[in-house]
Formats: structure tokens, sequence, C-alpha cells
């Protein structure tokens, strides 16, 4: 149960920064619509990372969080801000991607 909360709060981790993203194109009440919707994603994450760490190691539970928000982060960056999907940007993500499923394991 504690990996699958894991992962959701990964997740929020990517929504918190695809708030941030749309907020950055847009201006006036939708802004900061996305801003609250980026304060809200980042209160359910750390939730849930702090409950997590009381039953996963911290380094592992942090590593795999902060794997998880940054391979999302790429890949809405690339999906939907268009960021460009280079092979070096590629082949990094899926060495990550690599890692964070290693760290699991071997984890406990």
């Amino acid at each position: 149960m504690n990996w699958l909360l894991l992962i959701i709060a990964g997740l929020f981790e990517v929504a918190f920064a695809y708030c941030l993203g749309k907020a950055k194109e847009t201006s006036g009440a939708v802004m900061w619509s996305w801003y609250a919707g980026f304060l809200a994603c980042l209160t359910v994450s750390m939730v849930l990372l702090v409950k997590v760490t009381k039953e996963l190691p911290i380094g592992t539970a942090y590593a795999v969080w902060t794997g998880i928000g940054a391979v999302g982060s790429v890949l809405v960056g690339i999906l939907v801000f268009k960021e460009p999907a280079t092979f070096w940007r590629v082949f990094f993500i899926s060495t990550l991607i690599i890692s964070i499923v290693g760290l699991k394991v071997v984890s406990e």
C-alpha cells in the first residue's frame, strides 16, 4: 500500500509541475487558478510523502518520489508543452526510470 501511495504522491508532483507550466502560459485570474492547483497538488504530494516515509526508508522513498516527478515532468514537457525530445533527454530519462525500478527491487 505504501508503494502505491508513493506512486500517487509522485503523480501529484507531476501535476504540480504541470500547473506551474500552465500558469506560465496564462495571466490574470486563470493564472491564479493554476497557482491554486499547484498548491493543492503540492500539499497532497507532500502529505502522502510524509505518510509513506513512516514505513519506507526515507532515502528510497524520496528518490522514488523525485524520480517519478522528474520523469513525469519531462514527459509532460515533451507531450504537452512541446519541449524537444532529443536523444540525450530520452536516454537520461530512461536511465532514471531504470534507477527507480532498481530502487524498488532492492528495497524492503
